[in-house]
């Protein structure tokens, strides 16, 4: 049984793999099942969401949220892994401008064609492929439709006719490779460019100004206070409405099975009225709402299709994400998270 459930906002130094910080995390919270949600290179750093427990469980969730970046990237030069740390492949004398590089920077807003580098995790007949440029091996890769939601240029060094390096900071979809984007924006000015260095400043709501470095969390833990950074499962659906189910109803719940509205706790009439005139009559100690014909107004359906909802019981302990089906009034489970 997992101590902790939920997800750690680590701060990824320089050196580490993503592996190498998941590795050290297990030895520091004592706990086995520990992942990431994107791989960053050992050179770059920045937010890592690491998943404990249950928390592995939004795995792809998370790798599917938007990432933001800072990244340096040198002008003229190329490299065969697309950052500094590689062998010099090529150079090139061609000046550029500012306004060319600016010019530059904003033509790959949007959605733009990326083809994945060679020294990256991509799977390719069961081997990755860095693994494959380590042998001198290089494949063909197909081209990756990506988005750049919004990238701006924040610094450059050298002067305006003569640019040696820039800065960007660039938000994007999942799967953007930030050194290809530096070498396509080289490319595009007719010439080359290698990323220095790299920030991954957010993931999805995960910003850099709350994560924590691996020697904190460590010195948290021996504080007692890893209950204090570790965020529960239920934060990141905390966007959809939250229901609690009748004592008698879990059950259900903890089975997985289908619930109705009737399970719910507190779910009153009150709480569907549809009627086009409600009769008054109240009393100080009851309060009932009646249709024209007299009888109890029937409960409409406040949810609407497909609408997914967080499921706790009657302790306010989170259990599940759960969507409803309006065709059959009923609600199934999405995503299971039972606590232990």
């Amino acid at each position: 049984m997992a101590k902790y459930n939920g997800l750690i906002n680590v701060f990824k130094e320089a050196g580490y793999t993503s592996n190498d910080v998941v590795a050290r995390l297990r030895g520091i919270l004592k706990e086995k099942k520990i992942g990431h949600t994107g791989t960053l290179d050992p050179d770059a750093v920045g937010v890592l969401v690491c998943l404990i427990g249950n928390g592995t469980k939004l795995s792809n969730m998370l790798t599917d949220h938007d990432k933001e970046y800072i990244a340096c990237a040198h002008i003229g030069i190329l490299t065969n892994t697309g950052d500094i740390s590689g062998e010099i492949i090529n150079k090139s004398n061609t000046r550029v401008s500012l306004d060319a590089l600016k010019n530059a920077v904003k033509n790959f807003t949007g959605e733009y064609d990326q083809i994945p580098p060679m020294y990256s995790a991509i799977k390719v007949n069961g081997k990755k492929l860095y693994e494959l440029a380590r042998e001198g091996i290089e494949i063909e890769r197909k081209a990756r439709r990506v988005n750049i939601k919004a990238i701006r240029l924040l610094s450059y060094e050298g002067n305006e006719d003569d640019i040696k390096a820039f800065t960007i900071e660039v938000s994007c979809s999942k799967g953007t490779y930030i050194r290809t984007l530096c070498e396509d924006i080289g490319s595009f000015l007719g010439t080359y460019a290698t990323m220095a260095s790299l920030v991954r400043t957010r993931v999805g709501n995960f910003t850099i100004d709350t994560a924590k470095k691996l020697d904190e969390i460590e010195k948290v833990r021996d504080d007692d206070g890893v209950d204090e950074i570790v965020l529960s499962i239920d934060n990141i659906f905390k966007n959809l409405d939250k229901v609690n189910i009748r004592e008698e109803s879990m059950p259900k719940i903890k089975n997985g099975n289908f619930f109705s509205k009737e399970d719910i706790l507190d779910l009153t009439p009150t709480d569907f009225v549809d009627v086009d005139e409600v009769v008054k009559g109240f009393d100080d100690l009851a309060c009932e709402i009646k249709s024209e014909s007299g009888e109890p107004a029937e409960k409409k359906d406040d949810f609407t299709d497909g609408q997914q909802i967080r499921v706790y019981d009657n302790n306010d302990v989170f259990h599940a994400v759960y969507i409803y089906e309006k065709k059959l009034r009923r609600f199934r489970a999405d995503k299971m998270f039972l606590p232990g």
